[in-house]
């Protein structure tokens, strides 16, 4: 009789506890270690090729369009352009502050701004490169769509970046997701420059013999007479090339969306949210802006940031005018993307062998000697490549590094504030803020310190003026910023002892909440 009570209490229990939710069954142990497939990082990663494809195209090209293809007024064509990047950099915490308190649905949180907004987003981006047959209006034509654009493609990047904490809870498995990523994102990069340089490549305007011995009126008829002679037959086909890029990019990004969407599956839990209840954005953004080890590693980032956006932005000008290649600066370019491709699984092992503040150290200053040495010799054109490799290994781990650390910060601010959940997307708005920031102000003193030194538009050569200043940009004040970075940097606190340090608190945390999850799942089925 009482054994027949026992198993009778047994079946019972276990009807009981098969009666009960899935939640509040008990969970099984999990494996310390939870690690992605390759598949599912390759998916990831590859969702980081449309932001740089598409933004690489821009960068290059947008301006030449708008002044040869559209033929806007230089003074329109830089209000399109500053209003743009203004704009694109507002949207960061405004998608971010969006997303904070957007609820769980069955896609995620995140996913379904990553779906949505990628079909308003392809179209809007062709539209850019469509020339709208209007007298009156163009100006406002570009500078809607083009603010549309940067908008929909923050909805997708925001959240692609925040995504990063909701695919593991391991920081190893993260730091290799990540390292994916930005092997895809800088293939995204060299993408978008073959593609757009490829396709119109026809739209290149001849320049115009020594301009600074021609006065104002003889310059600027010059200037009609090329586009008289050059464009009154070709026009309408290199407009045409633009829309075919524009398509192929499109296509890409779409592609690239399908992929992510269908391939990466966003893990609540690895963010430990337990509550679907809209998070305070104000009082979350106060916290992120008062963790002093996310402004410190912002800071740093964002002088060394400004570096290479500055080189990035001259090197062409002054491998055409200082250095004389005007027929090798695309294959330069190339190089330098190559290298950075190349590199970015190097610095991945070299971060976990030796410490992301060290792979720091090493890998954005290695590109000091180089910046000093192209500006020192005299122009040659091996010298130029070898610069080019070099400077393309220290862009690689430019693009790994933020990536790959701000994962640590975030763990480093749940441990502090564990009461506080939801607030990923603000780390990741805020550092892409910051990054857009810096792109627009390089753009600026680009701009006005060529136009201070007497750069002629569509000139075969320059004053000396404008090869000292070229020089200034792609060398001087580059090597500056990134020293005053890696000295801001010493100021990180986060090294290799506190990362293992922070992860063996998180993983105590979440085993005593496993714990406290069995225990409270076997007294309800005690109960029932």
């Amino acid at each position: 009789m009482a054994g027949g009570g026992g198993a009778e209490r047994v079946r019972v229990g276990a009807a009981a506890a098969g009666l009960l939710p899935p939640s509040c069954r008990q969970p099984r142990r999990r494996e310390s270690r939870e690690r992605l497939s390759v598949c599912s990082k390759l998916c990831y990663a590859v969702g980081g090729a449309p932001y740089q494809t598409t933004g690489c195209a821009l960068g290059f090209f947008l301006q030449i369009y708008l002044l040869d293809v559209a033929q806007l007024d230089p003074f329109y064509a830089s209000i399109i352009l500053f209003v743009g990047r203004a704009w694109d950099a507002i949207t960061d915490p405004m998608v971010g502050f969006f997303i904070s308190k957007t609820p769980w649905t069955r896609f995620g949180r995140l996913m379904p701004w990553i779906i949505f907004s990628t079909p308003f987003a392809v179209i809007s981006y062709f539209l850019i490169w469509f020339v709208p047959d209007i007298s009156r209006g163009q100006v406002m034509w570009y500078l809607i769509f083009y603010c549309i654009f940067q908008t929909l493609v923050t909805c997708f990047h925001v959240p692609y970046s925040a995504l990063t904490m909701f695919i593991s809870r391991e920081q190893s498995e993260r730091d290799s997701a990540t390292a994916y990523r930005m092997t895809v994102e800088v293939l995204g990069t060299v993408l978008g420059t073959a593609i757009q340089g490829q396709i119109v490549g026809k739209a290149v305007t001849p320049c115009i013999e020594n301009p600074p011995f021609l006065s104002e009126n003889n310059f600027s008829a010059a200037i009609r007479n090329v586009n008289m002679t050059h464009y009154s037959g070709s026009l309408a086909d290199t407009r045409n090339a633009y829309m075919v890029a524009a398509g192929v990019i499109g296509g890409l990004y779409i592609l690239c969306a399908v992929i992510l969407s269908v391939g990466v599956r966003e893990k609540r839990e690895s963010s430990e949210l337990q509550s679907d209840e809209p998070v305070s954005f104000f009082r979350g953004l106060k916290l992120v802006m008062n963790h002093g080890a996310y402004i410190k590693l912002i800071t740093g980032f964002l002088f060394t940031s400004l570096a290479f956006m500055l080189l990035e932005g001259n090197f062409a000008l002054f491998c055409t005018y200082t250095l004389g290649f005007r027929n090798e600066f695309q294959n330069i370019l190339l190089a330098i993307m190559l290298s950075a491709t190349l590199t970015i699984p190097f610095w991945q092992w070299f971060l976990t062998r030796f410490g992301k503040k060290t792979a720091v150290y090493v890998g954005i200053s290695s590109a000091v000697p180089f910046l000093i040495t192209v500006v020192v010799l005299d122009s040659n054109l091996v010298v130029t490549y070898i610069v080019a490799v070099a400077a393309g290994i220290s862009v690689a781990a430019a693009f790994l590094l933020p990536w790959s650390m701000l994962p640590d910060v975030i763990d480093d601010f749940k441990l502090q504030h564990p009461e506080s959940r939801g607030h990923e997307a603000i780390f990741f708005s805020f550092y892409v803020f910051f990054t857009k920031f810096t792109s627009g102000v390089s753009l600026g003193i680009s701009t006005l310190s060529l136009d201070f030194a007497g750069y002629q538009t569509r000139g075969c050569s320059q004053p000396s003026e404008v090869n000292i200043t070229l020089k200034l940009l792609v060398s001087a004040v580059p090597v500056g910023l990134i020293l005053l970075g890696l000295l801001l940097f010493k100021l990180y606190p986060i090294d290799e002892e506190k990362r293992r340090e922070n992860k063996k608190a998180l993983q105590d945390l979440r085993e005593e909440s496993n714990s406290s999850s069995e225990s409270d799942s076997t007294e309800l089925a005690n109960i029932v």
